[in-house]
């Protein structure tokens, strides 16, 4: 029986023709191994993952494997982005068990589902100290059939623990300069002065931190945040972890230099690292952040949205290498004799120089992948726009990365917020209305008429599967910059609804900690609850940002005392883990400034002087604030409310906590207000 044809996880779908009897999470499973008194094999991963990939084929494809897992094991298979709260439960076991995680994810369970042997990835025979995986499910069937005590006991215990493990830090104040200021000196100790970037290999692109670097500068001037920020985006640009072809970022770099990547594109990751490159370039006028942030921008749209109008979760990191096996990074490098091949000798000879490409290589088989390093040589602008334009066309010829196509709330969210902002930054209405076509597709497939949020979609089929924390803060805080981008209130009100659902079903109402899946979801072994980034914002702190930037465009006290209660875990882990809670760090920025609020009104939205205070508006650098326009008599934002025109005249008036100073009609002095650069 093939239990996983219906499904909308494209994870799930390369496996539903496994000869491994799979099932998907469900009660279903665990009475079946009740039923049949078998131990369950849970196996956690994602379509983008390469060592899932490889597992697979090893051994999920191989009969001997899998008759032996179907006749000893119930088998469950989990795609991790679609059921994160399964995934974040079984990981900190993993993690606290063997020190280390990763995808895929093996777990043992009982029937009851409690852990209680773990792994990542097996490999089919004994290598490098590691068991093969027929190994590991022999020893397993074995302890479960011969010391079944020894077994429950051990799985008890690990539940006990994580039982234990509760965070509760709702009641603790709101960070102050001390705790930022201490955030700062620790990452400048992790910080690698001489390739940018925070700690060693692997490393991953600090898109949190870097946010929270910027807003620290916009605050207090700190030359030192402004240059760790500048600098690590620059050496991820040039590196070889950004597209240098077609834009966009890779997943993480394999060495500390950012020349090998990982090469899975991944949304979150891009939506991430456009809004910070924009940031970037809204602080300095930076040529290089800014064209960044336009190709991640364009990459996004180009190659990762649906015909539904939302974004696809990733691109695959192995494509055909053209002799029909899969090979990670093969769409991406280059020899020296592919350059000749597509652009002659004397032009390959350039594109070696300019993206170094050399005869040994710096990824596998002698490859290159592209660089962009800093050149003592001058080349020709107008030259090297063709070779690229040339590599481009030859790279789409090549065979393509797969795509994970389903929509994940929280992930469009994160793209919602960065496309509109980079299309009001740089005039590119295009970018607005994808962000637009994005928000329209959240609301109309993924929330409910009570506005609670599905987590995922594909194909234009919404899951069952219910929205955790994430996906409620993260798509609030795509609906809070489209409106403040937009003028449109309509958004305003929708993040508000999902908002309320988070003060609701997923705060303790005593203490104001935060869960990530709601009190009324499936109940697993433990409630799961983290307040530190991973690869994009936890739900906690992405919470707390959007309910600050409500609480700022409407007055609400109740958002308002929640985003600060939902900070004392960053007054908390702040100065000890700063590199693990950026954006709870950048939140806390925004409360230390306000945030502002900024409120423009004119006679209408597209009249020359209202735009360019609603532009300025939005090109200020304040941590955090918030813009509403519109007319005076508009009724669709509480900020606009008793905010007449002066002198006839459009008006900007900036506030905190309500409270405006005195309004101005000139763009220059609202520039100045704000912490605006020139460009």
């Amino acid at each position: 029986m093939n239990r996983l044809a219906g499904a909308t996880s494209p994870y799930l779908l390369q496996h539903a023709d496994n000869p491994v009897d799979w099932w998907p999470w469900s009660a279903e499973a665990f009475e079946e191994a009740r039923r049949r008194d078998v131990p369950v094999f849970l196996s956690v991963g994602y379509s983008a993952c390469h060592w899932c990939h490889v597992m697979a084929h090893e051994s999920f494809e191989d009969r001997a494997t899998a008759d032996y897992l179907n006749e000893h094991f119930v088998s469950v298979k989990v795609d991790r982005e679609e059921r994160p709260d399964v995934d974040a439960v079984y990981m900190e076991a993993v993690q606290a068990a063997t020190g280390q995680g990763g995808w895929p994810m093996s777990v043992f369970l009982t029937p009851d589902a409690e852990p209680f042997y773990f792994g990542t990835y097996f490999p089919p025979a004994p290598r490098h100290g590691m068991p093969s995986f027929l190994q590991v499910l022999h020893g397993v069937h074995q302890a479960w059939a011969e010391r079944r005590d020894e077994v429950t006991e051990v799985a008890g215990k690990i539940v006990r623990d994580l039982a234990g493990r509760e965070l509760n830090f709702g009641d603790a104040q709101v960070p102050g300069e001390q705790e930022l200021a201490q955030a700062l000196l620790g990452l400048t100790r992790e910080y690698d002065p001489q390739r940018g970037g925070f700690g060693g290999a692997p490393k991953f692109p600090p898109s949190m931190v870097i946010e929270f670097l910027l807003r620290h500068y916009a605050r207090t001037g700190s030359e030192g945040a402004l240059q760790m920020a500048q600098d690590t985006c620059e050496r991820m640009a040039r590196g070889g972890i950004y597209d240098q072809l077609g834009g966009g970022f890779a997943r993480y770099s394999v060495d500390r230099d950012w020349v090998v990547p990982h090469f899975e594109k991944m949304l979150y990751d891009n939506a991430l690292l456009c809004r910070v490159y924009a940031h970037l370039w809204r602080a300095t006028g930076s040529e290089l952040a800014r064209r960044v942030a336009l190709e991640t921008a364009d990459f996004m749209v180009r190659e990762l949205r649906t015909p539904e109008g939302g974004f696809a979760s990733a691109l695959d990191a192995d494509s055909d290498d053209g002799t029909g096996r899969p090979a990670e990074g093969a769409y991406y490098v280059w020899t020296p004799a592919q350059l000749r091949e597509v652009l002659g000798e004397d032009d390959a000879e350039l594109a070696a120089r300019y993206f170094k490409v050399t005869e040994e290589g710096t990824f596998e088989h002698g490859a290159s992948v592209l660089q962009l390093p800093q050149q003592d040589e001058v080349f020709d602008a107008g030259r090297i726009a063709g070779i690229r334009e040339r590599l481009l066309a030859a790279r789409a010829e090549r065979p393509a990365p797969g795509r994970d196509d389903k929509v994940v709330a929280a992930w469009n969210g994160l793209a919602i917020a960065a496309l509109a902002e980079t299309g009001a930054y740089f005039d590119r209405p295009d970018l607005v209305e994808a962000a637009v076509a994005a928000a329209d597709l959240l609301v109309r497939l993924h929330m409910d008429e009570l506005a609670r949020i599905s987590r995922t979609s594909k194909d234009g089929r919404v899951d069952t599967h219910a929205g955790v924390l994430e996906d409620y803060a993260d798509a609030a805080e795509g609906f809070l910059a489209l409106a403040s981008v937009t003028g449109e209130g309509v958004w305003l009100e929708f993040a508000g609804l999902l908002l309320d659902h988070v003060l609701a079903r997923f705060a303790d109402p005593e203490s104001g900690a935060l869960y990530d899946t709601a009190a009324d979801a499936e109940r697993l072994i433990r409630r799961p609850q983290d307040p530190t980034d991973n690869a994009a914002p936890s739900g906690w702190t992405a919470a707390a940002g959007a309910l600050l930037g409500y609480a700022a465009h409407t007055g609400s006290e109740p958002h308002r005392a929640a985003a600060e209660r939902a900070l004392g875990v960053v007054k908390a882990l702040g100065p000890r883990v700063p590199r693990f809670i950026g954006w709870g760090l950048a939140v806390a920025e925004a409360v230390l400034d306000g945030p502002r609020e900024v409120a423009v009104v004119g006679p209408a939205l597209d009249d020359k002087a209202t735009a360019a205070l609603h532009r300025t508006a939005l090109l200020g650098s304040a941590p955090g604030a918030v813009v509403a326009v519109g007319t005076p008599e508009s009724d669709e934002f509480p900020l606009l409310a008793g905010r007449p025109l002066v002198g006839g005249e459009p008006a900007a008036y900036v506030c905190r906590n309500f409270t405006c100073d005195a309004p101005t009609t000139d763009a220059d002095r609202l520039r100045a207000a704000l912490g605006a650069a020139v460009h």
